[in-house]
């Protein structure tokens, strides 16, 4: 994290006075020493002892800029509200301030051209220097606030960056992983938008995105396995929840290339970093759609990955700085509010889900639940290797088809027809005619995505309130 300290006016005009003058503490008409004046001379003069104390912060860029540290390892519970953030060079503010700000200056011409050689790679960085603030498009203090945030609460996570939406960082993974020629594998089923994505547009790169289904990924990675580039998955999948045992496919992969490393990229937008973590299981990288169980609130769209390799980070925030896709100011400072409460969410958020299935799998409207909790067999198996709870994503399957999915959404009147997920608010959608529209028939059919399902996302309100909306809406399905 880098917290940016800037001058004001009043500190460079007493900058212009003589130096015991400077030094005397100014006084207002009660007598009392003006602690602006005061703080501004601390900073000004090097002696920055933070609220208890300590040594000053690191320089770079011209700019003082430190972390919050506790000297120990702290619960994630307790990191994702501190982590990135000193108030001690925001003038004490408890929050994050926004940095609307374009362009950040140096304290010398050399220094700027130092930076510069650093960034662009002509010189390597000295040990323990931390990349200059240079332009917003490369990056900002509150991209980093909540980069360092998301960082401390995403097991074995070394670096993360911040973008303008989930489906920016996972384009901006991909055409930095996969260059023209080459192959990448990717799960069925996957988002519709990711679908879309890798099936429509990467063959304009020349890159070919092959879809494998569960039971094929041996044979898939034998045959394309020496071109490949990365193999991308999503667990849960949306929409239907199903699970991937992400230990045994990173073992898959290494037995199938052993010449290289492969990277295995994983969508973890369904969990989050409170319930699963990928990076412990073999991923290579983590994306998620920030805009939802980690915004949390559906007043933002934002996006994020995190590796184990600070490297391969900074090879993303190359392509970033290029596509121009960092997340911006203002929603940087909203994902680091949001984080702050993404435990308490998450958790209620569960807990609720996992209360209402009972009601939903009794009804005799609904054909079939999909949730963790309720897997059987090798789906369970993974689910207690991988997960720490079912989280809040319900699909439903309806006697009836679309008409029955239709009158049941119609019906709703707590529970929001939308599509996103991971709000505060409950949401449900008909993943077949919106998040999945443009799949053929085939790819749905042996997605599991039927004309019958609908995915449904938990919110925090009180659950039997919840269970009374669903109950009169699946009693509306039926007829």
């Amino acid at each position: 994290m880098r917290v940016v300290w800037r001058p004001s006016a009043y500190s460079r005009q007493i900058q212009r006075k003589p130096e015991k003058e400077r030094m005397k503490p100014q006084r207002r008409s009660s007598g009392r020493p003006r602690m602006g004046a005061l703080w501004e001379r601390v900073v000004r003069a090097g002696n920055y002892p933070g609220p208890r104390g300590g040594s000053p912060p690191p320089m770079r860029g011209g700019v003082r800029v430190a972390r919050m540290t506790s000297g120990r390892h702290v619960h994630p519970e307790t990191s994702s509200i501190s982590e990135g953030y000193d108030p001690s060079l925001s003038v004490m503010a408890v929050r994050p301030p926004i940095y609307p700000v374009s362009t950040y200056c140096f304290a010398t011409a050399q220094q700027a051209a130092h930076h510069f050689e650093v960034a662009l790679g002509k010189v390597a960085a000295v040990p323990g220097e931390r990349e200059s603030l240079i332009y917003a498009r490369l990056n900002h203090p509150n991209a980093e606030m909540f980069e360092d945030a998301l960082r401390s609460v995403e097991r074995g996570a070394a670096a993360c960056a911040a973008f303008t939406s989930g489906m920016s960082a996972i384009v901006t993974v991909v055409l930095t992983l996969a260059k023209p020629g080459k192959k990448v594998l990717y799960q069925r089923p996957v988002y519709g938008g990711t679908d879309h994505f890798f099936r429509q547009m990467l063959p304009e790169w020349n890159i070919d995105a092959i879809a494998v289904a569960e039971g094929e990924w041996q044979e898939a990675l034998a045959e394309h396995g020496p071109n490949l580039a990365f193999v991308y998955v999503e667990t849960p999948a949306n929409p239907t929840l199903q699970m991937i045992d992400l230990g045994s496919l990173r073992a898959e992969i290494d037995r199938a290339v052993t010449d290289r490393h492969v990277p295995m990229v994983v969508d973890n937008t369904f969990l989050g970093p409170v319930f699963q973590s990928p990076l412990e299981h073999g991923a290579d990288a983590v994306v998620y759609s920030a805009t939802k169980f980690l915004g949390g609130h559906s007043d933002l769209v934002a996006g994020a990955v995190t590796t184990r390799d600070p490297e391969l980070v900074a090879r993303f925030k190359t392509m970033r700085a290029f596509f121009g896709t960092i997340c911006e100011p203002f929603t940087a400072w909203m994902l680091q509010r949001s984080m702050a409460t993404l435990w308490l969410r998450m958790t209620k958020q569960s807990k609720n889900a996992s209360k209402l299935v009972p009601l939903l799998v009794k009804h005799p409207a609904v054909l079939r639940v999909h949730y963790p909790s309720l897997f059987e067999g090798e789906q369970a198996r993974i689910f207690q290797k991988q997960c720490r709870a079912p989280g809040s994503m319900i699909a439903i399957e309806l006697r009836g088809g679309r008409e029955a999915a239709f009158r049941f959404l119609d019906a709703l009147k707590r529970v929001l027809i939308a599509v996103s997920l991971g709000g505060v608010e409950s949401l449900a959608c008909h993943p077949r005619t919106t998040t999945a529209s443009e799949m053929s028939d085939d790819d749905l059919r042996v997605s599991g995505v039927t004309d019958g399902l609908v995915r449904i996302s938990i919110g925090v309100e009180y659950w039997r309130d919840l269970a009374e909306d669903l109950s009169q809406a699946l009693d509306a399905a039926a007829g």
